[in-house]
């Protein structure tokens, strides 16, 4: 199965007042395992962001001037999430602010895109009822190394969820796991019995005669009850 964990940053809460994306990343996971395969994009909004989101991601005007238009990205983008399974924590917020720009730009909407969206802030909550479930909460509580999330970004940010995710569902990767052990049985069972294969060596005619002849000893001896030659006549 391919994933992509997903998250971006933005110049504030509300696509639908004009609020655009600033920051984008995703990382790729094959069957449950990092493959070191990422995306990642700084973007320009064309409009400020708001103090408090400026307080939270730390990404100016100025920075972002000389940056990309989310347009000018957007087929690179949905190449790499194409097919995929997306894992996005609070993932009403994100995909709201996606399906936005890509509106703007004149493309379909992200689900058209990827095979589905899990949500793991909703995932958390069914886990862990009545605690908090914030990102640095979950680092916390799983014993992630956060340390270096100071400010809020997308890159960061999507490498950590992965981590979250991954203990979130540790079951699945035993199950997995099982899975391929059987696989790997399955195949050395097939090896095994294609090496054992042996050839057939035929009767020869005076084989064959002794051993009418035993076997009418036995039927004579056994008063008609030799099992074979029933066998034989059936």
């Amino acid at each position: 199965m391919r994933q992509i964990i997903l998250d971006t940053e933005t110049t504030g809460l509300e696509p639908e007042l004009g609020h655009r994306i600033i920051e984008i990343a995703g990382v790729e996971l094959v069957n449950r395992r990092l493959t070191g395969k990422d995306f990642h994009r700084y973007l320009n909004p064309e409009r400020e962001s708001e103090a408090g989101a400026l307080e939270v991601h730390g990404l100016t005007t100025e920075f972002l001037r000389d940056k990309p238009r989310f347009a000018e990205i957007a087929g690179e983008f949905l190449d790499f999430v194409k097919g995929a399974e997306l894992i996005i924590h609070n993932a009403a917020f994100d995909v709201a602010f996606l399906d936005r720009e890509l509106d703007l730009a004149g493309l379909e909407s992200l689900s058209n895109h990827c095979a589905g969206v899990v949500d793991t802030l909703r995932m958390a909550r069914e886990l862990h009822p009545g605690k908090r479930n914030a990102l640095d909460a979950l680092c916390e509580r799983y014993r992630i190394d956060n340390s270096a999330r100071t400010l809020h970004g997308a890159l960061l940010d999507a490498r950590l969820l992965a981590e979250v995710y991954l203990a979130m569902t540790r079951g699945q990767e035993s199950l997995i796991i099982e899975e391929e052990a059987h696989a790997v049985a399955i195949t050395a069972g097939d090896a095994g019995r294609q090496a054992l294969e042996l050839a057939v060596l035929r009767a020869s005619a005076e084989e064959l005669a002794a051993h009418a002849e035993r076997l009418a000893d036995i039927e004579k001896a056994s008063k008609g009850k030799c099992l074979w030659t029933k066998l034989e006549q059936a």
